[in-house]
């Protein structure tokens, strides 16, 4: 198996966990917050999506979908366009709000097409690449590749955790013994 092969196969699984979270939700679900501050389904898809997005453009030294697809735009977010969630307080993750699952889905395809046609099209000696010489050692593509996939599992599990959560809740209260 060659290195990109290897990539591909970790980018679809990515698609399979956020596909499988956004199945069938609705806004309230997809807004729904853990205790009112945590961070909702569709902010961590949207989050994974945005880092996913701008550091694949870095590495493969293009634009991001998210400027040249003009989503943006598209969403209408009351961030910057620049923004990509990382160290959102509260306040900037309740600005991140959906009304469907439709655009926040066609931004992951974009970005999923984006990833699979890059790391398709690696070589092996490509990972050696440095791409970032802010670190000791230089980060290079293999390890930015990995660390960007490792990313977006661990958002995508809380996101599915935070699913699991917003349907365990309406079972468990009304399963709850009233408190003597």
């Amino acid at each position: 198996m060659r290195s990109s092969e290897l990539l591909v196969d970790a980018f679809g699984r990515i698609d399979t966990i956020v596909l499988g979270v956004l199945d069938g939700l609705d806004a309230d679900a997809m807004n729904w917050r853990p205790s009112g501050t945590g961070n909702s389904i569709g902010w961590l898809v949207w989050h994974l999506c945005r880092i996913q997005d701008e550091q694949i453009a870095d590495a493969a030294g293009t634009e991001s979908v998210w400027r040249v697809g003009e989503y943006a735009e598209r969403f209408g977010l009351e961030l910057s366009p620049a923004d990509t969630g990382y160290g959102h307080s509260a306040h900037q993750v309740d600005a991140v709000r959906f009304a469907s699952t439709v655009l926040l889905e066609n931004y992951h395809d974009a970005v999923l097409a984006r990833s699979l046609e890059f790391a398709g099209a690696l070589e092996d000696s490509d990972l050696d690449r440095v791409v970032d010489t802010r670190w000791d050692p230089p980060v290079t593509l293999g390890v930015r590749l990995v660390s960007i996939i490792d990313d977006c599992a661990q958002h995508g599990g809380q996101a599915s955790y935070v699913r699991g959560l917003s349907e365990a809740l309406p079972k468990r209260s009304q399963d709850r013994l009233p408190l003597l």
